[in-house]
């Protein structure tokens, strides 16, 4: 019996074990190089990117299919119920002839092989190349993906570490709280102090909330960006919001050869200089063989699969060259070439624009991160400095020796001080982050 009874007592142990197991499971702990692996998996953008290098290659395979010989197959069928005659006079007598039967069948195929075609050939070289523009475009997407989950993934565990000042606050307050109202008990201080004490918490407690919610949004806004269900339970390890103390190194000069941006417009400059081709190969004639083989049948009833049918029948075939030379199509050919060269010289001022954007960027990211790195250094000795302040002020204020407007002021002081250091730790990562892209070497996140 007593054997029994342990073995009751432990099944509600046994399920709860079980419980904690599951939920565990369930929440998924990433860092951000796992974070970032996932986002390329299932990114919508970056599906979407991929599916676009396989259409590319069917639309090569599409521009090549017009350099291919062309096959077609027909067959007809006619009835007519009234047959046309021709009149003729022999020898003075004219007679009505009959041109045709009731029923005629025809079958036949056709065929068609450019030779020569200046615009086909064109349209060739433009496919392949959009090949390679569609595979850049999407090696791009990756690398915007890899900066915006990241990007999020730091804004997520800074609020985070300040919901941990907000809670380390709220914890000071509440023993402030209770000092003050064992106090007024004792008729050592007065109700207001009481209620300003009970006022800051209050707001503390909001803020608590507030920050709680915008870490929920946070999270969700990461999970979108990651292609995860936002329903998915995630935790974000505390040692990825690491400590920084000294710059990284930096370049006097930008290679902007292997950036993903540049080989995009390198690529499109190619597709508009081959688009500018193929109209100019309007001008230029083309040359196909063509060839045709047709059986025609005729019979005065529909009884051409009969044995005994009296259908006539016979063949016909053709074998040629077709020669096409545009002479005047009204100024639409050199319209469309005008209109090619304005494309060319735009897509010129947007690589003049773009090459300065990198720049610019590389630029800011360096200004930023010489910035914030002083901030961090300066701002952590500043939360020292304030810790040790409000500490100090606290144990002043239990013994009488500082007014309860000084204990909040030294802990709003040292809230902002907390505040600063760990904003000023996200202005790094993202700073640094804009400095690897510069670089070329976003991917290298994944590693």
């Amino acid at each position: 019996m007593n054997q029994n009874h342990k073995s009751i007592k432990l099944i509600p142990l046994l399920l709860l074990g079980l419980c904690l197991s599951s939920s565990l499971k369930a929440q998924q702990v990433l860092t951000l190089k796992e974070t970032l692996n996932y986002a390329i998996q299932n990114s919508v953008k970056v599906r979407k990117a991929k599916l676009d290098i396989d259409g590319g290659k069917y639309k090569t395979q599409e521009v090549r299919a017009q350099a291919l010989p062309q096959i077609t197959g027909n067959a007809g069928l006619t009835y007519n119920p009234i047959i046309g005659q021709l009149v003729a006079n022999f020898g003075g007598t004219t007679q009505a002839i009959k041109l045709g039967q009731n029923w005629n069948s025809t079958a036949g195929i056709q065929l068609s092989q450019q030779l020569f075609n200046q615009q086909v050939f064109t349209g060739l070289q433009a496919a392949k190349s959009s090949e390679e523009y569609y595979n850049l475009t999407a090696q791009l997407t990756e690398e915007q993906i890899i900066e915006l989950v990241a990007n999020n993934y730091y804004q997520v565990l800074v609020n985070r570490q300040q919901l941990n000042v907000v809670d380390n606050n709220i914890k000071n307050v509440k023993v402030t709280e209770k000092v003050i109202s064992n106090q007024y008990e004792n008729g050592l201080a007065k109700k207001i102090d009481v209620d300003r004490i009970k006022v800051k918490l209050t707001n503390l407690l909001t803020q608590r909330e507030q920050t709680s919610n915008a870490i929920t949004q946070l999270e969700n806004q990461l999970k979108f960006a990651m292609g995860m269900p936002v329903s998915t339970q995630i935790t974000l390890p505390k040692t990825e919001l690491t400590e920084v103390t000294s710059l990284p190194q930096f370049t006097d000069s930008l290679s902007l050869d292997n950036r993903t941006e540049i080989k995009l417009l390198n690529s499109q400059d190619k597709l508009l200089s081959l688009q500018r081709k193929a109209y100019v190969a309007e001008y230029y004639p083309s040359l196909a063989l063509t060839g045709n083989y047709t059986y025609s049948s005729q019979s005065g009833g529909f009884d051409f699969l009969s044995s005994n049918a009296a259908a006539i029948g016979y063949g016909a075939s053709a074998v040629g060259l077709t020669l096409k030379v545009p002479i005047f199509n009204g100024f639409l050919t050199r319209s469309k070439i005008r209109q090619a060269d304005i494309d060319i010289r735009k897509a010129k001022e947007d690589r003049r624009e773009s090459i300065n954007s990198l720049n610019m960027a590389y630029e800011n990211a360096k200004i930023q991160l010489r910035n914030s790195l002083t901030t961090i250094i300066s701002q952590k000795q500043n939360a020292e400095l304030a810790d040790e302040i409000y500490k100090s002020t606290q144990n002043n204020y239990n013994n009488g020796l500082a007014t309860l407007t000084d204990l909040l002021d030294t802990e709003t002081a040292l809230t902002e001080a907390q505040n600063s250091y760990t904003q000023a730790l996200l202005n790094y990562k993202i700073a640094e982050i804009q400095l690897i892209k510069s670089n070329g070497n976003i991917k290298s996140l994944l590693k």
